[in-house]
């Protein structure tokens, strides 16, 4: 178990390296984007490589592989029509002469250590030679298309609404994202809580909690929401649009709140 732990460790920061060395090439942190959903076909990889798997394993690999192929390639598209993101620019500037230093350990290596956390449903799934899929799986599997669905369904709105709006300003209020301000992120978290379903009733499932905890902790107090919202700080739309959707649900209707 613990020499299973230290070689994903090792693959996964060797990893890292690789895209920062990419990064530097390109000139642009943002490829990290791009980095962290294909990390998890590693550890899928590590596991399917080195051991038989159980049912279950393969659903969750399977489920793994569904959405890091889609949120990479989603990323990839964004990444060729558009000059750095705009959170790595502000880096870029902020961190002067210690930009490298700094972009080696903030993003590349941080990611790293978060991607092995995140990971946690993954390598249960590999440890458990054992595993019919069950209720917990299909009770899983479920939440986890739901997330799939509105975080697809979320960034292919988006992607054509920037292809369109008419200045920077301007918000997407529409389809999904008429009640929700980051359905995006809402998918996000949901796939997560399906990945640590899958995988509950293992032996040490419990320990996948970790996953679906820490990412929407980021999302909804690091990464995610708190650095989009800060943005469009002053934007008189964005400060109405706030008061009428919800961050990540759709805030309950005055009819509903009488």
């Amino acid at each position: 178990m613990l020499s299973d732990l230290f070689h994903i460790a090792l693959l996964i920061f060797a990893y890292a390296n690789v895209w920062f060395l990419i990064s530097l090439a390109l000139r642009r942190n943002d490829v990290a984007d791009i980095a962290w959903g294909l990390g998890y076909l590693l550890i899928a990889g590590y596991f399917i490589a080195t051991r038989p798997l159980s049912e279950t394993a393969w659903w969750v690999y399977g489920a793994s592989a569904v959405w890091a192929l889609r949120l990479a390639g989603h990323i990839f598209l964004r990444t060729l029509r558009k000059k750095e993101d705009f959170r790595y620019r502000q880096w870029r500037q902020d961190w002067g002469r210690s930009f490298y230093l700094r972009s080696w350990l903030q993003v590349y290596m941080l990611q790293a250590a978060i991607l092995l956390v995140v990971a946690a449903p993954l390598i249960v799934a590999g440890w458990v030679p054992q595993g019919e899929s069950g209720f917990w799986t299909g009770f899983g599997m479920g939440v986890w298309t739901a997330g799939f669905l509105l975080e697809t369904v979320a960034d292919h709105q988006l992607a054509r609404f920037l292809k369109t709006r008419k200045n920077s300003d301007e918000i997407l209020q529409t389809g999904i994202w008429k009640n929700i301000r980051h359905p995006n992120y809402s998918g996000e978290i949901i796939v997560w809580w399906g990945m640590f379903f899958m995988v509950a009733a293992l032996p040490y499932g419990w320990a996948a909690l970790i996953s679906p905890v820490v990412i929407t902790l980021l999302l909804t107090r690091v990464s995610g929401v708190p650095m989009l919202e800060k943005r469009y700080e002053g934007n008189t739309d964005y400060e109405a649009y706030k008061k009428r959707a919800g961050a990540l649900w759709p805030k309950p209707s005055e009819r509903w709140s009488q």
